[in-house]
């Protein structure tokens, strides 16, 4: 629970009256002894408990997760982290689960059954995760480009697209070497025609917040106020 203080009552106040009549003897300045009000901070549930905005958004996920999307580098596993934490529910990222699953990296997976075959692995193990919730789950750039995939979700999670430029990307990706589908000649270009083709697809998530070069929590604050506004039944309704 958490209070925030802020002075009481206008110019006209009794109580202030007195505190400026109390003052000289107390030696000190009237405006210290003005009294202060707590002003509560978050929600009101039905017992009259307060609720933070990441416990109230939770409450509201009901058994859907949060499901992050976008292409590589754009942030979604350090931010879904921190999101987690904001939320206080689990955080779970698809490719972790598919190496510990498969007992091989996705490299290694590409390379041994290709992409077609690490695809129908992504597609199970993204359905088993989202019917995991509530819980942040970062999804791996490829997921959401399967219609089955965007089918289950979009009943069981809140979709959010980490929508990144060309130059976030690349100055985030190229510090690791452990992206199959960076290993061209142009690495530039390649992601360049991913964005291409991907981001009309990524439009279709439920809510979309700039990934950009500003600490993770930023982001990841700008992802819960999103959340709070598409979870409102009122915005939703009105939205109607």
């Amino acid at each position: 629970m958490r209070f925030r203080a802020s002075r009481g009552s206008g110019p006209a106040s009794p109580w202030r009256a007195g505190c400026v009549a109390a003052a000289p003897e107390l030696d000190a300045p009237p405006h210290l002894l003005f009294p202060v009000r707590a002003r509560r901070v978050g929600r009101v549930d039905r017992n009259g408990s307060i609720e933070t905005a990441g416990g109230h958004i939770a409450s509201r996920l009901g058994r859907r997760s949060v499901v992050l999307i976008g292409l590589m580098g754009a942030g979604k596993s350090t931010v879904g982290r921190r999101l987690a934490q904001r939320l206080d529910v689990p955080f779970q990222d698809t490719d972790t689960e598919i190496e510990a699953v498969s007992r091989m990296t996705i490299p290694e997976l590409f390379a041994a059954y290709g992409e077609d075959e690490f695809r129908a692995l992504e597609r199970r193990i993204v359905a088993r995760l989202a019917a995991e919730g509530p819980q942040v789950l970062a999804t791996g750039g490829g997921a959401f480009m399967s219609e089955e995939t965007r089918s289950v979700l979009a009943t069981r999670a809140v979709t959010v697209w980490l929508n990144a430029d060309l130059d976030t990307l690349m100055e985030r990706v190229m510090r690791r070497n452990n992206r199959p589908l960076l290993k061209t000649g142009d690495p530039r270009e390649t992601m360049r025609r991913l964005m291409e083709t991907r981001y009309p697809v990524y439009g279709l998530a439920d809510i979309t917040v700039h990934s950009r070069q500003v600490k993770r929590e930023t982001v990841a604050e700008e992802i819960v106020e999103a959340l709070d506004r598409h979870l409102d039944p009122v915005s939703v309704a009105v939205s109607a």
